[in-house]
């Protein structure tokens, strides 16, 4: 059984020796997880650093002390890869946050195109992103990552166009795509930017802004994938074709 992951606030520095987990990470290392002495188990910051150590103790509800042998730092990756998420209706949009998570991805933009049925504002748009971020930090501890993916604030298309500028590479999933993402020649460094439309599509002037920045349309395959999972497939196969799945 592999080790369980678990957080650990910038209060507490990673260093091999004694560490104490508590509050909500604690909790549920202790209540929820039931973990004892003697089991293995990682800390991280969720910035790339992992402790790997042994349960020493497990005390109350949520007090666990863990005996730290090694502390590992893990590389920023290269190429980074962003995934700009087009908002998708009801629960899909935390379902796309997850798997991108699970598969790998870097960072994460929700994007309130034009033709999106659900609308951020206000304080329904503040819990939406807090699911959004949560469900990013759960999926991370679950897969074993150790830098967790960024979940940026919602943008705007003018916002989004500036991003793909500044990108090393930049695409929008589109199936009318005359080129394969399979295909396209990518960098080896700096920041691959990838756009995901709404159900309803990518509207033309929204194209046309993001083809002035630099963003062609390309296609993933023979089928139409939705919303939730085109990000998935493109985030997979950018791994394995940039080596970062090798």
């Amino acid at each position: 059984m592999t080790a369980p992951v678990f957080i650990v606030g910038p209060e507490q520095p990673l260093a091999v020796g004694r560490i104490v987990l508590s509050g909500a990470e604690g909790r549920h290392a202790v209540s929820v997880r039931r973990l004892r002495a003697g089991e293995d188990i990682v800390l991280t910051d969720g910035a790339g650093t992992g402790a790997y150590g042994r349960v020493a103790a497990a005390e109350g509800k949520d007090h666990l002390e863990v005996d730290v042998t090694e502390v590992r730092a893990e590389p920023e990756p290269r190429p980074r890869i962003t995934v700009v998420q087009a908002l998708p209706k009801g629960d899909r949009g935390e379902l796309a946050v997850e798997t991108m998570t699970e598969t790998g991805v870097d960072a994460i933009v929700p994007w309130a195109a034009a033709r999106c049925v659900t609308q951020w504002r206000a304080e329904r748009g503040a819990k939406a992103l807090a699911k959004w971020r949560s469900t990013a930090r759960e999926a991370a501890k679950q897969s074993r990552r150790l830098r967790f993916p960024d979940v940026a604030e919602l943008m705007t298309t003018r916002q989004v166009t500036g991003l793909l500028a500044r990108a090393a590479f930049a695409a929008v999933l589109h199936e009318e795509g005359s080129e394969p993402l399979a295909a396209a020649a990518l960098p080896d460094d700096g920041d691959i930017v990838l756009v995901v439309g709404p159900e309803g599509g990518v509207a033309p002037d929204e194209l046309d802004a993001f083809a002035a920045a630099g963003a062609k349309p390309y296609r993933l395959g023979p089928t139409v994938l939705r919303t939730s999972t085109a990000g998935v497939a493109a985030t997979a196969l950018l791994l394995g074709r940039t080596g970062r799945w090798g």
